[in-house]
């Protein structure tokens, strides 16, 4: 039988409503993709630009910008005038939501853009006062000097205004709803004073070493100390501060700041000249907080590194020269006790007279809210950093005295040892680099290599007073100068054939003057040294090698300690594993291997025991907490703090069981299944990324890359112990030959630019996991083009 099919018309209205669905959709579907074409011009509008031409009417003569292949742009540029202006104006369009940002943290006015969130943050540096320093400091430069941070700043304002007239700035800016101000020369050495902050000193560690006097017994907070000292220090034993109340705002520098630097004579290397490297260790961040350029006059040929906001080149080489830098870490931090006068809180004991501190107005505006009358308070000393300047009038208060916070000129010294083309001119620019004090190593086409600890050191009369705050109300606890520029530490063409430094003790006891009590862990500088002094007919290759280095010294030394310690010990069965696997370990912080996962862990969980009694806000004063476990552990049951936690072998069982329990929550049963890598990862974040998950995806851009290494290789991997993340670590790595002068091997990790759809933006990422170094040649012709025209 035949079914014949039925069509039945559905009434005109459902068929409307289907068509103008169907009609919405479509016109959303076009809106949106509008708005993604809009948004992408848009967006696409603020990349720097590196092709063609700029019109810049305060030029003289043309400038020649070629970016090559890796982002890095070689400026030539007829005379300095130009160059400088030229300079200003590429970084700004690469970095210029950096530059915004770095100078508004170092200067105190976040808060005018973000908003109450950083108000204590303003607080706090509208009190350490760096942007007064950077006025009084710009005060003493030179006229030359003061001109190239005018031409730099020019050169800045220019792009400015052009992004402002084109409606071009990056999209930070539209973001968090604001623009940038005119760029000044003060702008510029305010960023270098915070690097100085970056780099600091100690006076957290003697807040710290403070409170361990005032709230345990003698002997037991002697043990925390950096070293034990031979002479007892002065502690006030009335009017006590409250140092986790004081300082709970404080911005603390991360402890891990530091960095890796070496030489080696050509009577070592395969070409026959010195071998020069170098790794500064800061903050992993988007951007780099470095940025890779060569600029080139008649006068002038360098290439290198430089603060974004800064002109000249810090680090890199010319072409009969190259340095590099450590952080010395010397004690050029002190925190003084104040007497305040009860009857006038604004005065404070001297000599038995009470002296008028000198009050500065520092308002500080805030986004959305209204206008906060802040007062800074100044002594003779400094700025007044327990509880902000005075918002609690107690009768002790503890003052800050740095060298940074005087009139310094780094920038003269950049400017001079950009042009120097031997040690002795290279020295001579030293002078006047007096903060934060560096380990400089140098190498030179004449075949010398040397070193020098360089900046302003304060001299003391006993290094122990720099352990603990000071009595400031008496003149004999003031400092007493400088360690003279002819006496510093200095090595030139030692028997031994190479220099390397790694932030560890830099002079024996026979050295007249103290320099610090905290120094890092020494396993970097020597697992670098154990390589150098093994070794002959080193390449270039060999440096890099080394800088990736994952050889983990402080498991060499304790895993034997551990094994022996807990060998009758009846252990469970994954202990027992455990056991196996670390006796059984090369001690490589391999990114695949189980064992570094384990033992960073025990040691983490090691200190979770012995200082629990020791307030979390306290911790982040504790800068030498690695250093002063060490020691600990050395000690073994002479401890106070071993002996309080039942003993070595109790402390050791108790730590060994809560690490393997937390690893077996978190990556299965199976131990040698267990890679650190799963936990030790790095991501370079964007300072917007926290804001929105949205933004995140796009600022950040990548998930964090699993990565070898630790805080105690040569390939430096710092990680915050909570999320297993690499906050800190190589920001630049470095390697040349002087054999070749005209190249240098680089890696910036996450790459050259700020902006998210740069094709270097992240490029350099796996490059910094991998150790994949790109080369720098100074003559470069090939790369996009861009004229600057008058």
């Amino acid at each position: 039988m035949e079914v014949q099919e039925v069509f039945v018309e559905p009434p005109k209205k459902k068929r409307n409503k289907k068509k103008i669905l169907l009609i919405t959709l479509g016109l959303l579907i076009l809106i949106a993709a509008a708005l993604a074409i809009f948004a992408n011009a848009y967006i696409n509008k603020s990349l720097a630009q590196v092709e063609g031409t700029i019109e810049l009417a305060m030029l003289e003569n043309e400038v020649t910008v070629i970016t090559d292949k890796n982002g890095v742009p070689h400026i030539k540029a007829e005379n300095e005038h130009d160059l400088f202006i030229a300079q200003g104006y590429i970084q700004a369009q690469s970095r210029m939501f950096q530059m915004e940002l770095s100078r508004r943290q170092a200067s105190g006015t976040l808060s005018e853009v973000v908003g109450e969130a950083a108000i204590d943050q303003d607080k706090y540096f509208r009190t350490l006062g760096l942007r007064r320093s950077a006025e009084m400091s710009y005060e003493i430069y030179s006229d030359e000097a003061k001109q190239v941070l005018q031409w730099f700043a020019d050169g800045v304002n220019a792009y400015i205004k052009l992004a402002q007239d084109e409606g071009s700035l990056p999209i930070e800016f539209k973001l968090i709803g604001s623009e940038p101000g005119e760029w000044t020369p003060l702008d510029s050495l305010t960023i270098g004073k915070y690097m100085a902050f970056d780099l600091g000193g100690h006076w957290e560690q003697q807040a710290f070493n403070y409170y361990a006097l005032t709230n345990f017994d003698e002997q037991k907070a002697y043990e925390l100390f950096p070293k034990y000292p031979e002479t007892k220090p002065t502690i006030i034993g009335e009017d006590e501060i409250d140092v986790a109340s004081s300082f709970n705002q404080a911005v603390i520098p991360h402890a891990f700041n530091g960095s890796n630097n070496w030489v080696v004579s050509g009577d070592k290397t395969k070409s026959g000249m010195p071998l020069l490297a170098d790794d500064p260790h800061l903050g992993l961040a988007t951007p780099s907080i470095w940025y890779q350029m060569q600029l080139e006059t008649p006068e002038i040929e360098v290439s290198g590194v430089i603060f974004a906001g800064v002109p000249g080149i810090i680090l890199g080489h010319n072409t009969d020269i190259a340095w590099g830098v450590t952080n010395t870490g010397p004690d050029v931090q002190q925190l003084y006790l104040e007497k305040r006068n009860p009857d006038n809180a604004n005065e404070f004991l001297y000599e038995g007279e009470w002296e008028k501190a000198q009050i500065i107005d520092e308002p500080i505006k805030v986004k959305d809210g209204e206008t906060i009358d802040y007062q800074v308070v100044e002594t003779r000393h400094g700025p007044i950093i327990s509880d902000f300047a005075n918002e609690e009038a107690k009768d002790t208060a503890m003052s800050l005295r740095w060298t940074a916070l005087e009139p310094t000129t780094e920038l003269e010294a950049i400017l001079e040892i950009n042009k120097a083309s031997n040690w002795n001119e290279f020295e001579k620019g030293l002078e006047k680099f007096l903060s934060p004090a560096q380990n400089f190593v140098f190498a030179a086409k004449d075949g010398t290599i040397a070193y020098k600890a360089n900046g302003n050191i304060p001299i003391y009369e006993d290094g122990d007073d720099a352990l603990l705050p000071l009595e400031g109300w008496e003149k004999e606890n003031d400092w007493n100068g400088y360690i003279p520029f002819d006496e510093l530490p200095t090595v030139i063409n030692p028997e031994k054939g190479f220099i390397a430094t790694a932030n560890n003790k830099i002079v024996g006891d026979n050295y007249p003057y103290h320099i610090s009590n905290v120094w890092a862990q020494p396993y970097r500088y020597e697992r670098i040294a154990e390589v150098l002094a093994a070794g002959d007919d080193f390449t270039i290759e060999d440096m890099q090698n080394l800088q990736m280095d994952q050889t983990d010294l402080q498991a060499r030394e304790f895993v034997p300690i551990f094994a022996e310690t807990l060998k009758d010990e009846k252990l469970s069965a994954d202990e027992g594993r455990a056991l196996d696997l670390l006796t059984n370990w090369d001690f490589v912080d391999n990114v695949d291997a189980a064992q570094p996962l384990i033992f960073q862990q025990w040691m983490d969980e090691i200190e979770s025991i012995l200082y629990k009694e020791i307030p979390e806000d306290v911790m982040d004063l504790f800068g030498s907490r690695g250093q002063t476990t060490n020691n600990i552990l050395r000690s073994g049951d002479d401890s106070i703090w071993i002996q309080e936690n039942g003993g070595m072998e109790q402390v050791l069982l108790t730590s060994l069981k809560n690490t393997l329990d937390d690893l077996t929550e978190a990556y299965g049963e199976e131990l040698s299944a267990w890679q650190w890598g799963d936990y030790h990862q790095v991501q370079f974040p964007h300072p917007l990324s926290n804001v929105s998950p949205i933004l995140a995806f796009f600022f950040n851009n990548e998930d964090p890359t699993p990565v070898g290494g630790s805080s105690v290789t040569p390939m430096a991997a710092s990680y915050d112990s909570e999320s297993g993340i690499v906050d800190h670590g190589a920001s630049w790595r470095f390697v040349i030959d002087t054999s070749e002068m005209e190249k240098s091997y680089h890696i910036v990790g996450p790459g050259q630019a700020g902006h998210f759809k740069s094709d270097w933006y992240h490029n350099q990422m796996d490059d910094w996991v991998e150790g994949d170094y790109h080369m720098t040649v100074m003559d470069e012709n090939e790369g996009m083009k861009l004229t600057l025209k008058p």
